[in-house]
C-alpha cells in the first residue's frame, strides 16, 4: 500500500505539470453551477449562497480534497439587469493546493419563455506546491536535484485567471455552456512552466411533475473536457414536496453515485452524496464524500420563499 500510495502521489503531480489537470469534481454539480459558469449569477433572481466539502477517493493519502464557497446576488447596474457573484475555492490534492478567488458579473435578458444569462468571471489563481520526497531504499532512482523539471523546495505562484458563461433558465428546465481558464494561465515555477488548459462545460436538466401532484422527476447531465479527457454523468433525482429529493448518478468510467437531500424549515437545504468507485482506484478507495449546504433568500421579504420552480432548486 504504501508503494502504491507513493506512486499515485507522482502520478498526480506529473498530471499537475503536464496541463491535464481538471478543475475540482463535483457530484451535486445541480447546486454548484456557479463555479464552472459565471452565467448563472442572478438567474434565479435571488441571493443564492452555497458552501460545499469533497473527500475523494477516501483512503488514498494525498487523495484530492475540495472546499468551496460561492454567493451570486441580481443586481441592476444603470438600469441594467445583471447578476455578481463571487467564488473562494481551495483544492488540494498530492503535496499541491490550488486557490482560486473570483468574481463574477453577468447580463441577464429575457429570450422565449425564459432568461438568458451572459457572463463573465476574472479573479487569481494561486498554485502551491510543497513536495515531500520519499525514495524507496535499495531503489535505483535519479536524484530530484538532477531533474530541471522536478521542484526540490516549496514553491507558489499567483496568476489571472478567467471564464466565460452562457445559462439560460425556464420554467421547466435550464441549459448551461461554459469554459473556464480561457485565457489558460501559466504558472512559473524555478523549474518549468505548467499552464491550466481550457475546460469545457455543457449541462442541462428538467423537471417533470409525476401523476402525483407530490413527487418530481429531475433529470439531468453534466459534460466536461479540457481537450484530451471528456467526462460524462447522467443523474436522475426524485424530489417530493419540494422538500425532500434523492437519486443516483453515474459518472462514466467512475463512479456510481447515491445523492440525498432536504430543506428545512427556515429555508436551508443540505445535501449529501457518495461516491461509490467502480474505476481500477476502487480497489485501494473507500468512495468519496460530498457535503453541501445552499440558502437563497430574497432581500426584500427576508426570507426564503417556499416554493422554487427552477430544476437548480435555486
Amino acid at each position: 500500500m504504501k508503494k502504491l500510495n507513493i506512486a499515485f502521489l507522482f502520478l498526480l503531480l506529473s498530471l499537475q505539470s503536464v496541463l491535464a489537470q481538471q478543475d475540482p469534481l463535483s457530484s451535486q454539480y445541480m447546486f454548484n453551477t456557479l463555479t464552472f459558469n459565471p452565467g448563472v449569477a442572478g438567474t434565479s433572481g435571488m441571493i443564492c449562497a452555497t458552501a460545499m466539502n469533497r473527500q475523494q477517493w477516501i483512503g488514498f493519502k494525498g487523495a484530492p480534497s475540495t472546499t468551496l464557497f460561492n454567493i451570486s446576488s441580481p443586481v441592476s447596474l444603470f438600469g441594467i439587469k445583471s447578476g455578481v457573484g463571487l467564488l473562494v475555492e481551495s483544492d488540494n490534492i498530492g503535496f499541491n493546493k490550488n486557490i482560486n478567488l473570483s468574481g463574477s458579473y453577468s447580463y441577464l435578458m429575457d429570450l422565449g419563455m425564459g432568461k438568458l444569462g451572459i457572463g463573465l468571471s476574472l479573479g487569481m489563481l494561486n498554485t502551491t506546491i510543497n513536495p515531500t520526497w520519499e525514495i524507496p531504499v535499495g531503489d535505483a532512482h535519479t536524484p530530484v536535484s538532477g531533474d530541471p523539471l522536478i521542484p526540490e523546495n516549496k514553491e507558489s505562484y499567483v496568476a489571472l485567471d478567467a471564464g466565460f458563461g452562457l445559462f439560460y433558465k425556464a420554467d421547466k428546465y435550464y441549459a448551461s455552456l461554459s469554459v473556464t481558464h480561457i485565457n489558460q494561465p501559466k504558472i512559473k515555477f524555478s523549474k518549468g512552466t505548467p499552464y491550466f488548459s481550457r475546460h469545457y462545460y455543457l449541462t442541462g436538466g428538467y423537471n417533470l411533475q409525476l401523476p402525483n401532484p407530490s413527487l418530481e422527476l429531475i433529470p439531468s447531465f453534466f459534460a466536461f473536457s479540457d481537450g484530451k479527457v471528456v467526462q460524462i454523468a447522467v443523474t436522475s433525482l426524485i424530489r417530493y414536496n419540494k422538500k425532500v429529493w434523492g437519486g443516483v448518478s453515474y459518472r462514466a468510467g467512475d463512479a456510481l453515485i447515491g445523492i440525498v437531500g432536504i430543506e428545512l424549515f427556515n429555508g436551508i437545504r443540505l445535501g449529501y452524496s457518495y461516491d461509490f468507485t467502480i474505476s481500477d482506484i476502487g480497489k485501494s478507495s473507500s468512495g468519496s464524500h460530498e457535503f453541501m449546504i445552499n440558502y437563497c433568500f430574497d432581500l426584500s421579504l427576508g426570507k426564503s420563499p417556499m416554493k422554487y420552480k427552477s430544476i437548480r432548486f435555486l
